[in-house]
């Protein structure tokens, strides 16, 4: 577990779901990993996909204190109101009485990236403020904001965001926003730790995998791991939902020094 900035413990390797379709795929995908061993669901509103993760949350059988599900509010939704909706919406789709983190999904739509949504992110992040207040989310943060966005949130609100989720691998480690979050005690969620797959291509990363007897895939992993990120590797087999958490190793300084500079 790592410890968030109001002491919420979180599991340091997440389950992703974006791109699982949903309906049984996304159902079995949920089920199949937390049998496994995972704790920690991450889904959002966008991907389609919350029903069937809250079925497979329910059926598993598994106390709901011991799991720690993540939702995201959609990208366009840059209002109070909108938030308050969606938020109730995405409960609903999941069956639960409380999230332990919600994000706002990106700064701007993702049809319209770049936008300047400031004042939008503000009023979104009042209602998520009052929903953490009230007891219905233990932990709020945000995903793909930058130190600017950020700050401009905290600025009209005075609530440091808990989380950043980022997309966080070998060869893109994003880390002027890294360093601006660790100094502000905003931790980073490593989503397409494995880089949606290309990072397992590179010849760098396959020889150095060989040399700790472990696939790329795991060296990508435990990678983010060694920069005290949550990485949320996403796949839809069992074999590799094992393999993604079987990462009890360490790279030496060294070689992390050559991996940072892909």
């Amino acid at each position: 577990m790592y410890t968030l900035s109001n002491n919420i413990k979180i599991p340091k390797i997440g389950f992703g779901t974006w791109q699982i379709p949903p309906g049984e795929i996304a159902y079995k995908s949920v089920l199949d990993a937390i049998k496994v061993g995972y704790k920690h669901i991450d889904t959002a509103y966008a991907y389609e996909n919350e029903q069937s993760v809250g079925k497979a949350i329910k059926d598993s059988g598994v106390n709901r204190d011991e799991l720690f599900i993540t939702s995201k509010l959609p990208s366009h939704i840059k209002d109070y109101e909108g938030t308050v909706k969606h938020f109730n919406l995405t409960m609903e789709n999941l069956g639960l009485e409380y999230l332990d983190l919600y994000l706002i999904h990106a700064p701007w739509p993702w049809d319209e990236i770049g936008k300047d949504c400031s004042q939008g992110n503000v009023l979104a992040w009042k209602a998520m403020i009052e929903f953490f207040k009230a007891g219905k989310i233990r932990a709020i943060g945000v995903s793909n904001f930058n130190k600017e966005e950020i700050e401009n949130i905290v600025k009209h609100t005075n609530f440091v965001p808990h989380v950043n989720q980022i997309q966080f691998h070998i060869g893109h480690t994003q880390n002027e926003t890294v360093s601006y979050c660790n100094k502000h005690n905003i931790f980073i969620e490593a989503y397409s730790p494995l880089g949606t797959g290309r990072v397992l291509k590179n010849e760098t990363v396959i020889e150095m995998a060989k040399k700790y007897n472990v696939t790329p895939a795991q060296l990508s992993i435990r990678y983010c791991l060694e920069k005290n990120t949550a990485p949320l590797p996403k796949t839809t087999s069992k074999d590799r939902m094992i393999e993604n958490i079987n990462v009890d190793f360490k790279i030496n300084v060294e070689d992390i020094k050559i991996l940072d500079e892909l």
